[in-house]
């Protein structure tokens, strides 16, 4: 039960979560006070935009987060000066102004996603020195602003009328408050995200509340109800194998409503004996971690019996949106051998690694391609490509268990058998169709090695970036549509991981079919990797003949 305490992650995480406290737990009493609810949940969303410059220009995106956030504050401030009793509304005005900055920036201007995982979710399972610093620094601003202006805050919280009728008509500690917030909330996105900033700020805080009577003993409360609930909420995570911000929002969730409705304290009770039932810290630590689902079947048909693989992502996710959980970071921290896919793909391993506290040995298997396509990270879709990844995680695994070295070349000899009947069908399937006919449109560019490879033109893609994190532009959208009618695409072919919606609608728009879906970033559950690319051969074909050839799955 307390084997979590015994992992680095995990220990500066709970470090992250005692030092947030402090800035939770004071910070929270004023919003919970102020009315400032939706303020301090909005400040996360409005940092977006500053994410977006700082990913875009390369520089810290705690720094891009922190200037947008802190424009935000200023602005709400000046809009409420003489209308305090409006702050929701005012919030709601910038924000809408910060997110639509935001969209464009991210799709006009740098074409990307701009860590929008990050901006949401955040993950207490990667922290570093510097988000260690930056919480301890956001509770210490908390401390002194409290001591300083907490009066003038209280009096002017409880009754505004009266405490400008008293001398109380500055404006600065009123926007040092809204700054105070923003600051805190930016301080805690790396481990809880924007979606989940309220379990530590306003949760803990609304519970304490119902139990104290001074503003001091509540402020004392909610100091330390924030550290025990992210403390459990953290413990909870490592357990059950889920995201820790989700689990701290439930232990915060939970207590809250045993504090407001005691009727609900069986229903709490049998909930939390099923979880905590289902719990377990797993059996063995596995030799070999894969990042994606394809490196993951790779690697599973080259081990065989005789290494465990851990593979991260799950059948159907999207590995532009990967956010780490518990059994990811425990499995890193004891393997031999850890198989990426590079080219930025999966470049939010390199701080899983960092953060696990072990030693394996990292294989970029990008690094194995030797033609590849610029800033395309999709190269598996090249069998070819997939045979020179087999050759390196054969030799990698030879590395980390020499005893096993004949059956594991074994193993790899039969794959790449495989791999190469799979190019030639696919070569042979493709060359029935004419080549005028083979006029590709994606939901994003994930297939530029397949068209290298079969002789397939890309007319298009739906998202026109690298990452499924993009957003296309009404612009953009329309200069598709126009393009598929001029070329007489036959179909619009959506992808597996993504919402088919956009380009549902586009085939609709331009009389194409948007009936033959295409594996693009990840298999689908219990598919190995001959099996998508055949069904991405079969469904492309398909499209391109309106159904009269395709090459059999």
């Amino acid at each position: 039960m307390l084997d979590a305490f015994d992992y680095a992650f995990f220990q500066r995480g709970l470090w992250e979560v005692l030092l947030l406290s402090g800035a939770a737990g004071l910070v929270g009493t004023w919003i919970v006070l102020r009315g400032l609810a939706f303020y301090s949940h909005a400040i996360a969303a409005a940092a977006f935009p500053g994410l977006v410059v700082a990913d875009g220009l390369g520089f810290a995106p705690l720094l891009g987060a922190l200037g947008a956030a802190g424009v935000f504050a200023f602005a709400v401030a000046g809009l409420a000066r003489s209308r305090r009793d409006e702050y929701a509304s005012f919030t709601a005005l910038v924000l809408v102004g910060a997110l639509a900055l935001g969209v464009i920036l991210a799709s006009d201007v740098f074409h990307s996603g701009a860590n929008v995982e990050t901006l949401l979710f955040g993950s207490l399972l990667l922290i570093d020195r510097t988000d260690l610093v930056v919480a301890g620094a956001a509770s210490v601003a908390a401390l002194l602003a409290t001591i300083a202006l907490g009066r003038r805050w209280l009096a002017t919280g409880f009754d505004p009328v009266t405490a400008r009728a008293l001398g109380a008509r500055s404006a600065v500690p009123e926007a040092v408050l809204l700054v105070l917030v923003a600051a805190a909330v930016v301080a805690s996105l790396d481990a809880l995200g924007a979606l989940l900033v309220s379990a530590l700020f306003v949760l803990p805080a609304a519970t304490a509340r119902l139990w104290t009577s001074t503003l001091r003993s509540w402020q004392l409360a909610s100091v330390a109800l924030a550290a025990i609930e992210g403390t459990l909420g953290l413990w909870l995570a490592f357990e059950a194998n889920v995201p820790p911000g989700a689990a701290i929002a439930v232990i915060g969730g939970a207590v809250f409503a045993l504090a407001a409705l005691p009727r609900a304290v069986p229903a709490l009770a049998a909930a939390a004996m099923l979880l905590l039932a289902g719990c377990g810290s797993g059996g063995n630590r596995p030799a070999v971690v894969a990042t994606s689902t394809q490196i993951g079947d790779w690697a599973r048909a080259v081990a065989g019996d005789e290494l465990a693989v851990h593979q991260i992502l799950r059948p159907n996710t999207d590995p532009h949106e990967y956010e780490p959980r518990p059994d990811d970071v425990r499995a890193t921290s004891g393997a031999k051998v850890v198989l990426e896919n590079g080219l930025g793909l999966d470049q939010w391993m390199a701080k899983v690694v960092s953060s696990a506290g072990g030693d394996p040995r990292v294989v970029d298997l990008s690094s194995e391609i030797p033609e590849k396509l610029a800033g395309d990270a999709h190269w598996w879709h090249d069998p070819r490509n997939a045979e020179a990844a087999v050759g390196a995680i054969r030799d990698a695994l030879v590395i980390a268990d020499p005893k096993a070295a004949r059956k594991l070349r074994r193993n790899a000899d039969a794959y790449l058998r495989r791999l190469h009947a799979l190019d030639t069908d696919i070569a042979t399937c493709t060359s029935r169709v004419p080549p005028a006919q083979r006029k590709l449109v994606t939901d994003h560019d994930a297939f530029g090695y397949f068209a290298r490879r079969y002789g397939i033109r890309i007319v298009g893609s739906v998202i026109p970036s690298l990452t499924t994190q993009a957003q296309p532009s009404a612009g953009e959208t329309a200069r598709l549509i126009r393009l598929v009618r001029r070329e007489h695409v036959r179909a619009i072919f959506p992808e597996s991981s993504v919402n088919p919606r956009l380009a549902q609608t586009i085939a609709r728009a331009t009389g194409a079919s948007a009936r033959y879906a295409l594996y693009g970033d990840s298999l689908a559950p219990g598919q190995t990797y001959l099996q998508m690319e055949r069904a991405n051969a079969d469904a492309m074909m398909r499209g391109f003949t309106g159904g009269r050839r395709g090459c059999g799955t």
